[in-house]
């Protein structure tokens, strides 16, 4: 009864840049159906996301989310990393998926 609800919004994607310290880029992919050719369209966006223990890495799939500005283009902080990356043969298979 006491479960306290978030209304900061979520999203789950792929870190792929990791150069500056406490910030990672993460994309996330979305999919949606355009309303008068009904077709089906992937968008991408990338995000400036704070990372404050430096534990993503490149191509690590993290969970995301909304808080106050930490600075003028992060305001997004990582809330948990869901697959770590394996190196070079999992980004090869990951690749053929799409």
């Amino acid at each position: 009864m006491t479960e306290k609800i978030s209304l900061r919004k979520n999203r789950i994607g792929r870190v792929v840049g990791d150069k500056t310290d406490k910030t990672v880029k993460v994309e996330t992919q979305d999919i949606h159906k355009h309303p008068k050719y009904k077709k089906y369209l992937r968008t991408r966006k990338t995000f400036l996301v704070h990372d404050p223990n430096d534990e993503c890495h490149l191509g690590d799939i993290v969970k995301i989310e909304e808080c106050r500005p930490i600075s003028k283009c992060k305001k997004w902080v990582v809330r948990e990393i869901v697959e770590r990356f394996h190196g070079i043969q999992e980004d090869i298979r990951l690749r053929k998926k799409r």
